[in-house]
């Protein structure tokens, strides 16, 4: 029987949702949730129908999961409980430092429902590799790095700044730090020593350039303690050469074994889409969740918490028999 999944939210991730559950060979898009409104949506697959958020609860018996696609500032902290308390859920909350409050949230929510939470590439994935990698080789180190690749956060911030039109900022990581780590040298890198800022900004006519530049190099949190290069363009250029959304990274753990033999672990994405990769992820989670569900196994669960084999379309035995 296809798990029945819905949708809600409508931009790029919950398209790029859309697509991932097209291709699951066990799965079917049932439903699409929005607070737009829905005759206004035109979506890619043919006859699913569009329902206004807060028509979610009538729901309930076509949807096995739903997959939460907005942001996690403002989205998710509040349709998050709303919705596990009814539905199976994924979703993809990225704000480190705020997961675990999130999780109890979630959590206190799924009295009865399944819900997997911070479930793209990082927090998810590469949260995965760091906790293999650390069980693999206790005595050692962890390196992450971003990029290269748009980061929406930080080109938010530049659009910002007064005097902006609009900007697109990418993180890349510094090839140096990358080959020094590859190396299995444990070197000692602040967060400024291991990427630079490359940011490409639309000005308003007349602005003043000089004090554009200025307000970005200094900008704490996003910019303060970075290389930070700002490239003035045109319109028509960031729409022309900068309109997609690749990214990507590298997860590392570099240790010892028998006191002195060097050992490097190294995960890597190089993405031409960030939001339909995330959705990927999400998707197979998003069986992970039913299957948990299914089993009576409820609350609010993270990456560490499910069976990896629950993340596949393909049976138990045949994963064994094919990639063991």
């Amino acid at each position: 029987m296809s798990i029945r999944v819905g949708i809600a939210g409508y931009g790029n991730l919950g398209k790029g949702v859309e697509l991932a559950v097209s291709r699951a060979p066990d799965m079917e898009l049932t439903a699409v949730l929005s607070r737009r409104n829905p005759t206004a949506l035109t979506l890619q697959t043919p006859g699913v129908p569009v329902y206004a958020l807060d028509e979610a609860g009538r729901l309930k018996a076509g949807i096995d999961v739903i997959i939460l696609c907005g942001g996690s500032a403002k989205d998710l902290p509040a349709q998050g409980p709303q919705l596990a308390a009814m539905f199976n859920t994924v979703d993809s909350f990225d704000a480190h430092t705020d997961i675990p409050a999130y999780l109890s949230k979630m959590d206190t929510a799924a009295t009865d429902t399944t819900a997997i939470i911070s479930s793209g590439w990082d927090p998810g994935l590469f949260s995965m590799m760091r906790m293999l990698s650390g069980a693999v080789l206790p005595d050692g180190n962890d390196y992450t790095f971003w990029g290269y690749g748009v980061s929406q956060g930080h080109s938010n911030a530049i659009r910002g700044v007064e005097g902006v039109r609009d900007a697109v900022q990418y993180t890349v990581p510094l090839e140096a730090a990358v080959s020094a780590v590859r190396s299995g040298a444990n070197p000692s890198l602040t967060a400024g020593q291991k990427h630079l800022r490359e940011c490409f900004v639309v000005p308003e006519e007349g602005a003043d350039l000089a004090k554009i530049e200025e307000s970005i190099r200094q900008m704490p949190y996003y910019f303060a303690g970075y290389e930070t290069i700002v490239r003035f363009v045109s319109q028509e250029e960031l729409l022309r050469g900068h309109a997609g959304m690749p990214h990507g990274g590298h997860v590392f753990r570099t240790g010892v074994t028998g006191g002195e033999h060097k050992q490097v672990m190294e995960f890597s994405l190089k993405l031409d889409s960030n939001p339909e990769f995330t959705a990927s992820v999400m998707t197979a989670c998003a069986r992970a969740a039913v299957r948990l569900s299914r089993e009576g196994v409820f609350g609010a669960k993270t990456v560490f918490d499910i069976p990896l084999s629950y993340l596949s379309p393909t049976d138990r035995n045949t994963l064994i028999k094919e990639l063991l």
